[in-house]
Formats: C-alpha cells, sequence, structure tokens
C-alpha cells in the first residue's frame, strides 16, 4: 500500500497500527490489486465530542504565544498528560480550543494497492 506521496506503508496485519477497517479491505488481496475503501467516522476517529472543545480567556493563555486559528499546541490534562489541540477560534475575550481528531467526523475514502507481502 502506499501513501499519497507514494511511499509504501508497510505494516503487518493484526498490529493495530492502522486502522482496523483497512487491515480488514486488505486481508484478501492479491500483490497487484487495487481496491477503494470509504471508511466512516464510527468506524475512523469517531464523531466530534463538544466536551473536547474548550473555550478559555485569553488572560489564561501564555503571553508569548500569539494564538491563530488552525495553530496546534501542546496542552497538559490535569491528570498531567500532554495532548495536542487545536486553535479553532479566537477573539479579544477568549480562545476555543479543540482536542478532538482533525479527522473526527470525516468520512475517508482510501484508494489501496498491495505491492508486497512478506512473512
Amino acid at each position: 500500500m502506499r501513501t499519497a506521496e507514494n511511499e509504501p506503508l508497510e505494516f503487518k496485519v493484526g498490529e493495530g497500527k492502522i486502522l482496523p477497517s483497512i487491515e480488514n479491505a486488505v486481508e484478501g488481496m492479491n500483490v497487484d490489486e487495487s481496491k477503494s475503501v470509504n471508511v466512516y467516522p464510527e468506524q475512523a476517529f469517531g464523531q466530534p465530542q463538544e466536551e473536547l472543545i474548550e473555550e478559555i480567556g485569553r488572560d489564561k493563555f501564555p503571553n508569548n504565544v500569539e494564538p491563530k486559528v488552525g495553530q496546534k499546541l501542546e496542552v497538559t490534562q490535569q491528570q498531567g498528560q500532554p495532548v495536542v489541540v487545536r486553535v479553532v477560534d479566537v477573539s479579544e475575550q477568549s480562545v476555543t480550543l479543540d482536542a478532538n481528531h482533525p479527522l473526527a467526523g470525516r468520512e475517508l475514502a482510501f484508494d489501496l494497492e498491495l505491492i508486497e507481502i512478506t512473512s
């Protein structure tokens, strides 16, 4: 299987490193076989969750960072774990951050080509 950059994507079926829908689609394919697969949000990154979107006051935002829509930031959760968030809105009073996966809620389309099977 090749990525959009035409570099082969190597994986072992069953390792869980790629979407299960893609693993399932690859099973049973032969070398040089191609197929297209649509993956619905529930089979990929789920639907966006409102509780992962938070508006914070500009006064709580770091002074040395000027937030811009689309910017990715790493924040630390209350449990101490880092999480990447995207800035989705900026106003004079607040910054809205979204911790949902960028592809949450989206149907994904893949064109697969099996180029090699190794053991």
